[in-house]
């Protein structure tokens, strides 16, 4: 069958394009998910990521290979495997980053992605209360819903003891001022996840000119030649198929999936496909490359007050919730557990924020068991996490064969530069600081772990290699640039060396941005779909203008 448009990946990213090429009914469109739709309850609600947290039906539940720096541990990479993709299974907290990682992005080789370039972009995708200001929309799909006014009281104790630290206050981290301590805002609507599948994909689904297709795992891009894509091959429900593209293939399947299929295709370094046997289409060696993530630790603190814990613990208190956010849709239920936090400069020499601060009203431990579920810590208890903002290591991403069923090799490559080392310290250290500002203290009864015995710098860094993880923002694998031997593709997201075939998901990233990446891979969707578009209307122009010639050269 053909299209003018394949998707590949109804993920943030992809459910965004889906509606933005769809919409004037030019063009038809074709979005291809791998996993199934997002009608259960647990999508909609916002504690609901618990549920999908280690569901293999909704949950592509990925692992690291060992990481040499952090104790020769795997590390959990959960992906979304579901309309929606990622987008229907993360904790929504929405932030967007500072302006100097989009300045980076511009500098990188990329002109338009400067964050005065991008921040328009911002502003379309979001709906906010605050209205059409500079800084925020009030028109667009994703609504923004500030926590302020809901957060668990402690949450108050943590922003009062980062006064006393002597740290700034940030009104709204998506403003005029990033750095400082502050409540999160989430991308909810009256109580309810505002992923953009719902808000996207959903309302347009009528359309005569888009097509969704759940259950197909992509194997490989087709092309005509070696320099045009021009359709791909499938898998669903266990027969081969072939999409074919009048116009582009898109791929929006996230920082592990779209270089894993760029590479199944025969686009990537040779010897990597020659050692899987597939011939190589394009030599382009950065692809899988440039792999960043967010890596944070959680020091845990039982309490004198109560907190979520008592709350969310009991089957009681279960119940007590749930029945409020039914009648309601309000009450903790309705909110993310990353309630507040902030962004900080780790040390006085420090020029920009660079380390991120999660202060959960809530204690769990991240089960190691893939059948536990995530559950509060039998105590009153809150835990106090950061992730350095701007890693500098870099990792990658590979096929593990010629089969599209095989998941791909992660390597994070986590802690091999020194300014990764010292943010870690920096972070231990910046925690302990806040923790003891008088508010805090007098909240606090213990520090559980990493514990009282834990406090030089080797102490600090020994405990981040044994307890760290993955806060799940990988990113950069085929990234944004000009050159062809150290990027993906070029500042309008078209593969190096490749007509006809795009990457426009957070795979793209030239270096990850500063906080959670969902909103930044929202804006890259909205980007993307007006570059497609203006592509396309180019093209036409050219080709009415090619016609006109000839029509007079015939007249004459």
């Amino acid at each position: 069958m053909n299209y003018d448009y394949i998707i590949v990946g109804a993920g943030s990213a992809g459910c965004i394009l889906a509606n933005r090429l769809s919409a004037s009914g030019q063009y038809s469109v074709l979005l291809l998910e791998a996993g199934g739709k997002d009608t259960s309850f647990w999508f909609k609600v916002p504690v609901g990521f618990t549920k999908t947290y280690y569901n293999e039906t909704y949950n592509w539940m990925y692992y690291s290979e060992p990481e040499k720096e952090l104790d020769n541990r795997p590390l959990y990479c959960p992906r979304g495997k579901v309309q929606g993709g990622s987008g229907s299974i993360n904790a929504m907290i929405y932030v967007r980053g500072q302006p100097r990682d989009f300045d980076d992005w511009a500098a990188a080789g990329n002109p338009g992605w400067s964050f005065r370039d991008v921040l328009p972009y911002f502003r379309k995708l979001e709906s906010h209360p605050l209205g059409n200001t500079e800084y925020h929309g009030a028109d667009g799909p994703i609504r923004i819903s500030p926590m302020k006014a809901s957060v668990h009281p402690i949450c108050r104790v943590f922003l009062k003891g980062c006064d006393q630290a002597g740290y700034r206050r940030s009104d709204d981290f998506n403003g005029a001022q990033f750095e400082g301590a502050g409540i999160y805002d989430v991308n909810t609507r009256n109580g309810q996840r505002s992923s953009s599948s719902f808000e996207y994909l959903h309302p347009v689904l009528a359309r005569t000119n888009l097509k969704v297709e759940h259950h197909v795992l992509v194997n490989r891009v087709l092309f005509a030649g070696e320099h045009r894509a021009i359709g791909v091959s499938v898998t669903q429900n266990g027969a081969e198929r072939r999409f074919m593209a009048n116009r582009e293939v898109i791929l929006s399947a996230g920082a592990v999936d779209s270089p894993k299929l760029l590479q199944l295709s025969g686009i990537g370094d040779s010897a990597l496909l020659a050692k899987h046997g597939i011939a190589a289409i394009n030599e382009l060696p950065a692809v899988g490359r440039n792999l960043q993530d967010h890596l944070c630790v959680s020091f845990y603190y039982r309490a004198n007050v109560k907190t979520l814990n008592d709350e969310m613990r009991p089957l009681l208190g279960k119940l007590k919730l749930g029945l409020q956010y039914l009648l309601t849709r309000k009450g903790p239920l309705a909110m993310s557990v990353n309630q507040s936090g902030g962004f900080f400069r780790g040390s006085e020499h420090e020029t920009h924020a660079n380390l991120q601060l999660y202060f959960n009203p809530l204690s769990y431990r991240i089960p190691k068991s893939n059948k536990a579920s995530l559950e509060p810590e039998p105590y009153s208890g809150f835990l106090l996490a950061f992730n350095p903002c701007r890693p500098t290591s870099r990792g990658s991403i590979e096929i593990a064969s010629d089969r599209a069923e095989d998941a791909a090799k992660i390597r994070l490559n986590a802690l091999t530069t020194q300014q990764d080392i010292d943010e870690v310290i920096q972070g231990c250290e910046l925690v302990r600081k806040v923790m003891a500002s008088p508010a805090l203290r007098d909240i606090t009864v213990e520090e559980i772990s990493p514990g009282p015995r834990v406090t030089t710098r080797e102490d600090f860094l020994r405990y981040f290699r044994e307890q760290s993880g993955s806060i799940y923002h990988l990113c950069g694998s085929c990234a944004m640039g000009d050159d062809r031997s150290t990027s993906v593709v070029d500042a309008r997201l078209r593969v190096h060396g490749v007509a006809g075939l795009r990457v426009v998901d957070a795979s793209i990233f030239p270096n990850i941005t500063s906080g959670n990446i969902n909103a930044p891979t929202m804006m890259v969707a909205e980007k993307g779909a007006d570059m497609i578009l203006e592509d396309a209307a180019a093209e036409a122009a050219t080709s009415a203008e090619r016609v006109e010639r000839v029509d007079l050269a015939t007249a004459a």
